[in-house]
């Protein structure tokens, strides 16, 4: 399994300066978000091209570290139509030119579960699915186009905020370049603390979607007066051995980006999860 973590976990850098920062780390690959990692290129809506791309990917693989996947993170539901559009726009640019970089898929989360609270008490959930189911059919025709995948990452508190939920979304919206970036923690609910439980969370996560993962995200957590706050890994209760476990199982070789480093943490928390997968 490869091992990587997110590109600006060393900054917001010109490019040089952070392909050389994360070089010789034992860093696998990176999820590249571009405006937040690279800071000497503009790489805003309309700012792409082959030739950029390519030289951003040329960059990383001198390096050693491959770009494994794209971070666009915008919030498809947006109740701003016009910054909506700009997003989705922006994301579908990503989709056209992920493959210049070296990679196939690009990944977003879904926006916040309650946005259209205001607007609607007791239906601001549907409205928020009928404008992600919407939008989601508009990024799976331009993936298709292009032969890539959407990471589509379930988050307890967004849109997709279970694991049946990720399940309709595949369902509703049955095109094969959508994938799951499964982070379990980001989906578990905080009142998911003990083994058992989280094992039976995971079984269920698995035996839904498990199929249709494309990119794992790993960290830890801990609960405190109801509130779920999240470490690196191996410094909370998540059962990371077992889950690590059940993922080879489901998804042999396949790339895990960890979350909740800092510069100076990646070799402790990247020797953690290496010696649990020997």
């Amino acid at each position: 399994m490869g091992i990587g973590t997110l590109a600006h976990t060393v900054g917001h850098l010109p490019l040089k300066e952070l392909t050389q920062k994360l070089s010789g780390r034992g860093i696998d690959f990176v999820q590249l978000a571009l405006s937040k990692a690279i800071s000497d290129y503009d790489t805003s809506l309309g700012k792409l091209s082959p030739a950029l791309a390519n030289h951003i990917g040329e960059q990383f693989d001198r390096a050693g570290v491959r770009i494994g996947v794209l971070g666009c993170y915008i919030n498809p539901i947006n109740p701003d139509v016009q910054q909506r559009r700009y997003e989705i726009d922006r994301f579908k640019e990503h989709l056209r030119y992920a493959r210049d970089f070296g990679t196939s898929i690009v990944a977003t989360e879904t926006g916040d579960l309650a946005t259209y609270l205001t607007q609607d008490a007791t239906g601001y959930e549907a409205i928020g699915w009928s404008i992600l189911r919407q939008t989601v059919e508009e990024l799976a025709e331009e993936a298709e186009r292009w032969g890539v995948h959407i990471g589509l990452e379930p988050v307890y508190t967004h849109t997709l905020s279970s694991t049946e939920k990720m399940a309709r979304i595949l369902d509703e919206v049955p095109s094969s370049t959508l994938g799951v970036v499964f982070d379990p923690v980001n989906l578990i609910p905080p009142t998911v603390v003990e083994p058992q439980d989280q094992g039976k969370f995971l079984d269920h996560a698995f035996a839904a979607f498990g199929s249709r993962i494309v990119l794992v995200h790993l960290k830890d957590y801990i609960v405190n007066n109801g509130q779920k706050n999240e470490l690196a890994s191996g410094k909370g209760i998540f059962e990371t051995t077992s889950f690590l476990s059940k993922l080879h199982k489901a998804k042999p070789g396949i790339d895990i980006s960890l979350e909740c480093l800092e510069d100076q943490t990646i070799e402790e928390t990247f020797r953690y999860v290496r010696n649990l997968l020997t």
